[in-house]
C-alpha cells in the first residue's frame, strides 16, 4: 500500500474549491460523487466570489490581531461571523484566545464589508 506524503498545507476559502472544481470539470469527463456533493454545497453555502472573498481575507488580515492565523482567517471569510456570539463559535475550534477588542473588530469588518456589499 503506498503512503501518501503531504508535502505542504494551505488553507484555502470555498470559492478557491469551487474554482478548482471548475478546473477538474474541463480536465475529467465525468466526476465522482464525493466531487458532486462538494460542488453542491458550495453552491449553496458559498455567498462570496473570489474577488469578494480575497478583499475580505486582505481587510480581516490587516487588522493584525495577535494569534489569528491564515487558518483561522479562512474559516471568517468562508462563515461570515456577524455577531461576537458567532465568532466565537467559529474560532472555539482552534486552541486560540482572541481578545473581546479584537473580536468586536473582525465582526465590524466582516459588517462592513457585507453592507458595502449587499
Amino acid at each position: 500500500m503506498t503512503k501518501p506524503e503531504i508535502l505542504s498545507e494551505i488553507p484555502i476559502t470555498m470559492e478557491d474549491v469551487k474554482e478548482e472544481i471548475k478546473r477538474i470539470k474541463k480536465r475529467d469527463e465525468e466526476l465522482n460523487f464525493r466531487v458532486k456533493n462538494t460542488e453542491e454545497y458550495l453552491d449553496q453555502f458559498a455567498m462570496l466570489s473570489k474577488k469578494q472573498s480575497e478583499e475580505l481575507y486582505k481587510k480581516v488580515e490587516a487588522l493584525n490581531i495577535p494569534r489569528l492565523r491564515d487558518i483561522h482567517i479562512t474559516k471568517i471569510v468562508d462563515i461570515l461571523p456577524r455577531t461576537k456570539d458567532e465568532f466565537k463559535v467559529l474560532i472555539q475550534g482552534y486552541p486560540i484566545t482572541i481578545s473581546q477588542e479584537n473580536v468586536k473588530k473582525v465582526v465590524s469588518a466582516v459588517n462592513e464589508f457585507l453592507g458595502d456589499k449587499k
